[in-house]
Protein backbone atom coordinates (compact mmCIF):
# COMPACT_ATOMS: atom_id res chain seq x y z
CA UNK A 1 0.00 0.00 0.00
CA UNK A 2 1.47 3.44 -0.70
CA UNK A 3 2.29 5.82 2.22
CA UNK A 4 1.91 9.49 1.91
CA UNK A 5 4.99 11.14 3.67
CA UNK A 6 5.45 14.97 4.15
CA UNK A 7 8.60 16.96 3.31
CA UNK A 8 10.09 19.86 4.02
CA UNK A 9 9.68 22.72 1.61
CA UNK A 10 13.58 22.63 0.36
CA UNK A 11 13.54 18.55 0.14
CA UNK A 12 10.31 18.84 -2.39
CA UNK A 13 12.01 21.93 -4.46
CA UNK A 14 15.00 19.87 -4.70
CA UNK A 15 13.15 16.85 -5.83
CA UNK A 16 11.07 19.30 -8.16
CA UNK A 17 13.91 20.60 -9.64
CA UNK A 18 15.52 17.54 -10.32
CA UNK A 19 12.69 16.01 -11.88
CA UNK A 20 12.19 19.09 -14.05
CA UNK A 21 15.81 18.65 -15.41
CA UNK A 22 15.37 14.81 -15.84
CA UNK A 23 11.67 15.22 -17.63
CA UNK A 24 10.54 12.80 -15.00
CA UNK A 25 7.18 12.63 -12.34
CA UNK A 26 8.37 13.85 -8.62
CA UNK A 27 7.65 10.53 -7.56
CA UNK A 28 10.03 8.73 -9.72
CA UNK A 29 12.92 11.00 -9.20
CA UNK A 30 11.87 10.09 -5.12
CA UNK A 31 11.70 6.36 -6.17
CA UNK A 32 14.70 6.39 -8.54
CA UNK A 33 16.86 7.63 -5.41
CA UNK A 34 15.83 4.93 -3.25
CA UNK A 35 15.26 2.39 -6.00
CA UNK A 36 18.95 1.25 -5.88
CA UNK A 37 19.06 0.27 -2.27
CA UNK A 38 16.77 -2.82 -3.39
CA UNK A 39 18.10 -5.73 -5.13
CA UNK A 40 17.35 -5.93 -8.66
CA UNK A 41 14.33 -8.26 -8.83
CA UNK A 42 12.85 -6.54 -6.45
CA UNK A 43 13.13 -3.38 -8.28
CA UNK A 44 11.95 -4.66 -11.19
CA UNK A 45 8.32 -5.61 -9.52
CA UNK A 46 8.34 -2.06 -8.32
CA UNK A 47 8.72 -0.29 -11.47
CA UNK A 48 6.00 -2.76 -12.95
CA UNK A 49 3.80 -1.93 -9.86
CA UNK A 50 4.04 1.66 -10.76
CA UNK A 51 3.56 0.73 -15.08
CA UNK A 52 0.55 -0.61 -13.58
CA UNK A 53 -0.56 2.48 -11.39
CA UNK A 54 0.05 5.09 -14.27
CA UNK A 55 -1.95 3.31 -16.86
CA UNK A 56 -4.77 2.65 -14.68
CA UNK A 57 -4.52 6.78 -13.77
CA UNK A 58 -4.06 7.74 -17.52
CA UNK A 59 -7.26 5.45 -18.48
CA UNK A 60 -9.06 7.61 -15.60
CA UNK A 61 -8.12 10.75 -16.69
CA UNK A 62 -8.74 10.19 -20.13
CA UNK A 63 -12.13 8.77 -19.18
CA UNK A 64 -12.91 12.51 -17.66
CA UNK A 65 -10.94 14.04 -21.04
CA UNK A 66 -8.08 15.30 -18.82
CA UNK A 67 -5.71 15.17 -21.88
CA UNK A 68 -2.98 16.53 -20.41
CA UNK A 69 -2.94 14.82 -16.96
CA UNK A 70 -3.55 11.26 -19.06
CA UNK A 71 -0.86 11.98 -21.31
CA UNK A 72 1.76 12.42 -18.62
CA UNK A 73 0.13 9.32 -17.25
CA UNK A 74 1.18 7.74 -20.14
CA UNK A 75 4.26 8.34 -20.36
CA UNK A 76 4.82 7.21 -16.64
CA UNK A 77 3.47 3.99 -17.92
CA UNK A 78 6.10 4.13 -20.63
CA UNK A 79 9.10 4.77 -18.51
CA UNK A 80 7.79 2.85 -16.00
CA UNK A 81 8.07 0.01 -17.86
CA UNK A 82 11.51 0.95 -19.83
CA UNK A 83 12.76 0.64 -16.50
CA UNK A 84 12.02 -2.82 -16.01
CA UNK A 85 13.25 -3.94 -18.86
CA UNK A 86 16.47 -1.85 -18.89
CA UNK A 87 16.53 -3.22 -14.96
CA UNK A 88 16.20 -6.50 -16.15
CA UNK A 89 19.08 -6.64 -18.57
CA UNK A 90 21.43 -3.95 -16.63
CA UNK A 91 21.28 -1.56 -18.88
CA UNK A 92 20.86 2.51 -17.87
CA UNK A 93 17.72 4.21 -17.26
CA UNK A 94 17.73 7.34 -15.42
CA UNK A 95 17.35 9.94 -18.12
CA UNK A 96 15.29 10.47 -21.49
CA UNK A 97 18.91 9.88 -23.09
CA UNK A 98 18.02 6.56 -21.49
CA UNK A 99 15.27 5.81 -22.53
CA UNK A 100 15.70 6.49 -26.23
CA UNK A 101 18.94 4.52 -26.47
CA UNK A 102 16.56 1.34 -24.46
CA UNK A 103 13.97 2.16 -26.82
CA UNK A 104 16.76 2.00 -29.46
CA UNK A 105 18.10 -1.31 -28.60
CA UNK A 106 15.06 -3.30 -28.12
CA UNK A 107 14.02 -2.03 -32.10
CA UNK A 108 17.03 -3.73 -32.73
CA UNK A 109 16.77 -7.01 -30.72
CA UNK A 110 13.26 -6.99 -31.84
CA UNK A 111 14.30 -5.56 -35.64
CA UNK A 112 10.80 -4.30 -35.51
CA UNK A 113 11.35 0.24 -35.07
CA UNK A 114 9.53 1.18 -32.02
CA UNK A 115 11.20 4.69 -32.21
CA UNK A 116 7.89 6.27 -33.80
CA UNK A 117 5.53 4.87 -31.13
CA UNK A 118 8.39 6.17 -28.35
CA UNK A 119 7.77 9.61 -29.95
CA UNK A 120 4.55 9.49 -29.43
CA UNK A 121 5.29 9.13 -25.62
CA UNK A 122 7.49 11.70 -25.39
CA UNK A 123 4.78 13.82 -27.73
CA UNK A 124 2.28 13.22 -24.78
CA UNK A 125 4.40 14.27 -22.48
CA UNK A 126 5.86 17.73 -23.62
CA UNK A 127 2.19 18.60 -24.34
CA UNK A 128 1.28 18.27 -20.24
CA UNK A 129 4.00 21.17 -19.89
CA UNK A 130 2.59 23.06 -22.80
CA UNK A 131 -1.30 21.88 -23.72
CA UNK A 132 -0.57 22.15 -27.34
CA UNK A 133 -2.47 19.07 -28.61
CA UNK A 134 -5.51 19.28 -29.84
CA UNK A 135 -8.12 16.27 -28.86
CA UNK A 136 -7.31 14.57 -32.60
CA UNK A 137 -3.84 14.16 -32.40
CA UNK A 138 -3.83 13.36 -28.96
CA UNK A 139 -5.89 10.47 -29.35
CA UNK A 140 -3.63 9.65 -32.38
CA UNK A 141 -0.48 9.47 -30.35
CA UNK A 142 -2.55 7.89 -27.25
CA UNK A 143 -3.25 5.14 -29.75
CA UNK A 144 0.74 4.62 -30.73
CA UNK A 145 1.79 4.33 -26.86
CA UNK A 146 -1.17 1.91 -26.12
CA UNK A 147 0.46 -0.15 -28.93
CA UNK A 148 4.03 0.39 -27.78
CA UNK A 149 2.97 -0.71 -24.34
CA UNK A 150 1.77 -3.84 -25.48
CA UNK A 151 4.62 -4.65 -27.46
CA UNK A 152 6.83 -3.73 -24.45
CA UNK A 153 4.71 -5.45 -21.48
CA UNK A 154 5.30 -8.85 -24.21
CA UNK A 155 9.16 -8.69 -23.43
Amino acid sequence: MPAVIELPEEIYRALESRARALGKDIVDVAIDSMVNLLDPKTRVEVYLKLYEKYLSEAEELYKRKDLSQSGEKYWGAVAALLNAIAEKKGWPHYSHRDYADIVERISEELKEPLGRLFASAERLHANYYHNFLTELNFEAHREDVLELLRKLKAL
